[in-house]
C-alpha cells in the first residue's frame, strides 16, 4: 500500500457516513487501516456500515447524531473520545441542499440547511481541533461544494452555507 494512503492506527470520524460519499469515505479509511466512527441520524444504517468495517478487521463505532445540533455533537465527541481516546481524522460530510425558488424557502428550512451545513460542522471542527492541537495533531476535512464559489439559482441557502464553511475552514486552519 502507498504509505500516503496508509491509515493504520488512525481513528477517522465521518458525519453522514452511512450512505453516499460518506459511506465511500468510511469504507476507504477502513480498507486502508483506520478505525472508524460512522455518524448519521439513523443508527441502524450506521450499524450496518460498522459491521462491514468490522469484517475488514477494523474497530468501528456506529453513532446516531444529527450533525446540525450542538447537544448531539457534544455527545458524539464524548462517546468517541471515551471509546477511542482521540480523533485523528474528522470529515464533516453531512449536508443538505434542497432546490427551490428562494421566495419559497421557509425560515425553518433556511435554519435547517445552515445548521447542518455550517453551524454543526463549526461546532464539531472547533471542539475537535482544540483536542487535536492539545494532543498529537490531526486532520479536519470539511466537505464543501462548487456551489459555494459559483452560486446557482434555487439553492441560495445551500451555496451560502457552503461559502461560510469555506471561510470557517480557512479561519480554523489559521487559528490552529
Amino acid at each position: 500500500m502507498d504509505p500516503l494512503f496508509d491509515f493504520t492506527g488512525k481513528v477517522a470520524l465521518v458525519t453522514g457516513g452511512s450512505r453516499g460519499l460518506g459511506y465511500q469515505m468510511v469504507k476507504a479509511f477502513a480498507a486502508r487501516g483506520a478505525d472508524v466512527i460512522i455518524s448519521s441520524r439513523k443508527l441502524e444504517a450506521c450499524e450496518a456500515v460498522a459491521e462491514e468495517c468490522r469484517a475488514l478487521g477494523r474497530r468501528a463505532l456506529a453513532a446516531s447524531c444529527h450533525a446540525g445540533r450542538w447537544d448531539e455533537i457534544d455527545q458524539l465527541i464524548e462517546a468517541v473520545y471515551a471509546e477511542f481516546g482521540r480523533i485523528d481524522i474528522l470529515v464533516n460530510n453531512a449536508g443538505m441542499g434542497p432546490r427551490m425558488p428562494s421566495h419559497e424557502v421557509t425560515e425553518q428550512l433556511f435554519d435547517s440547511v445552515l445548521n447542518l451545513n455550517f453551524k454543526g460542522p463549526f461546532r464539531l471542527a472547533s471542539q475537535v481541533a482544540k483536542r487535536m492541537a492539545d494532543g498529537d495533531g490531526g486532520c479536519i476535512i470539511n466537505v464543501s461544494s462548487s456551489g459555494s464559489l459559483m452560486p446557482l439559482p434555487q439553492v441560495v441557502p445551500y451555496g451560502s452555507s457552503k461559502a461560510a464553511l469555506n471561510a470557517m475552514s480557512v479561519s480554523l486552519a489559521a487559528e490552529y
